[in-house]
């Protein structure tokens, strides 16, 4: 009882002296964690519906803003984007990432701005994004071969696999893999990562225990990597991304004073497979799925697709630029506040994490017409982080850095699967039978 009372007594003691965003009352101990349900980002949703765009939940004793419109994600992603620009430290994220060693979850400082220059300058550079440019029209002609003789046999095509295998079974090998990772081990990794994306650095347990024997099963396949990449030989001409690395790492490289070792080596390859490979594979997934629930949709992307390359057998990437309507749909951001601010009035203390709910702001029906039908938005907007009405890769400083890389292997692979084949739902299925739970 002293307990809780305590609980409640500070809860109200900080609530008198700031201004702090509406939302629903926290229970001791578990906050609204009982409230996030099978589908967190619905609940949050129609919980926003009630509360407004900036809503302070507590997962746990963890503050956490959730922001559910384009204008709250302006002010959290570019107006106060250096405020947020920080990532928590994670069970899983603390994990896969060598304790921190990566770009993706590190926190904000010296280190993450010199790694994110080398990404974008040297690993994910326009440059070396077109020297890929044979791979990814190699492969992606490869998938379609594959299934085409499914198609031919008359075979139920599962295209999830066919995204997956071309992202971590084919362009990836290509890239930096000397093996062949399979796609089961990108879900392996995912699922570690899941478990611990909401757990702090300092949780125990069974779940804790769950994501460190998940990653420790990764951190062999990154070695393996490196290893085949030190003992290999390749030409100049063929230098990929780790190459790279391995180079920089003898010539006694610092990020910030921090000297490039294999830790950190692993820790950037980790990245690229999560990212790499799953993001990829996943955007390409919804959006079929999202075509095969909306006929009409898939028709006029075809056509479009068709009129534009006209009786050839493949698109390659210069048949690209000319189509306008094959852009995709929905993504997730989330970071940690460094500093007091004020967002929409309300007062956001240091260390509150915030939640960008794209999700919600995907289906706001006072931005779109009919939330559920995304031909009519596709047409109008990009999602290079510059309108905060779609955010696939995020925006601001912890925007995607390989988005480029990303988008060169979705567009091409989506256009030659919609411009080679015409799509329908197995027998028996209708288009309101494809779940889209997400």
């Amino acid at each position: 009882k002293n307990f809780y009372n305590k609980i409640r007594g500070a809860t109200t003691t900080t609530k008198q002296k700031k201004n702090l965003p509406p939302g629903p009352p926290p229970l001791p101990i578990i906050g609204n964690l009982h409230q996030l349900g099978h589908l967190p980002h619905q609940s949050l949703w129609k919980l926003s519906k009630r509360y407004g765009p900036v809503m302070l939940i507590r997962l746990g004793s963890i503050p956490t803003v959730i922001v559910s419109s384009p204008s709250a994600a302006r002010e959290v992603l570019k107006t106060h984007d250096l405020d947020c620009c920080s990532c928590p430290l994670l069970v899983g994220t603390g994990c896969l990432s060598y304790d921190y060693l990566d770009i993706a979850f590190v926190e904000y400082g010296d280190y993450w701005r010199e790694l994110r220059k080398l990404c974008m300058l040297e690993l994910f550079s326009s440059k070396r994004v077109q020297s890929f440019r044979y791979v990814r029209e190699e492969e992606v002609g490869s998938m379609i071969k594959s299934i085409t003789k499914s198609a031919e046999s008359g075979t139920t095509i599962n295209i999830s696999e066919n995204f997956m295998a071309l992202t971590a079974g084919k362009v990836l090998k290509k890239w930096c893999w000397r093996g062949s990772p399979s796609s089961d081990l990108a879900r392996s990794s995912l699922a570690g990562h899941g478990r611990g994306s909401t757990l702090d650095k300092s949780s125990e347990g069974k779940v804790a225990g769950e994501v460190d024997l998940t990653s420790r099963c990764l951190w062999p396949v990154a070695k393996k990597v490196i290893d085949e990449h030190q003992n290999g030989n390749k030409s100049n001409e063929e230098e990929d991304i780790v190459d790279l690395l391995l180079k920089m790492e003898r010539q006694k490289t610092e990020l910030a004073g921090v000297q490039l070792r294999e830790d950190i080596i692993k820790a950037i390859l980790m990245d690229v497979f999560l990212a790499g490979v799953h993001t990829v594979a996943l955007v390409m997934d919804w959006t079929m799925a999202e075509l095969a629930r909306n006929p009409r949709a898939m028709r006029k992307a075809r056509e479009e697709i068709r009129s534009c390359v006209g009786n050839k057998k493949w698109l390659v990437e210069n048949d690209l630029g000319g189509l306008k309507y094959l852009k995709l749909v929905l993504e997730e951001a989330m970071r940690e506040t460094m500093g007091h601010f004020k967002l929409f009035g309300y007062d956001l203390d240091p260390e509150t994490r915030v939640q960008v709910n794209v999700w919600a702001i995907g289906r706001d029906p006072s931005l779109w017409k009919d939330p559920e039908k995304r031909d009519s938005r596709i047409v109008r907007l990009i999602f290079k982080g510059n309108h905060f009405e779609l955010l696939i890769f995020g925006a601001g400083r912890r925007g995607c850095p390989g988005i480029s890389m990303g988008m060169a292997v979705i567009e091409l692979a989506l256009a030659n699967v919609l411009h080679s084949f015409d799509w329908k739902l197995p027998e028996a299925i209708t288009e309101a039978d494809v779940s889209m739970e997400k």
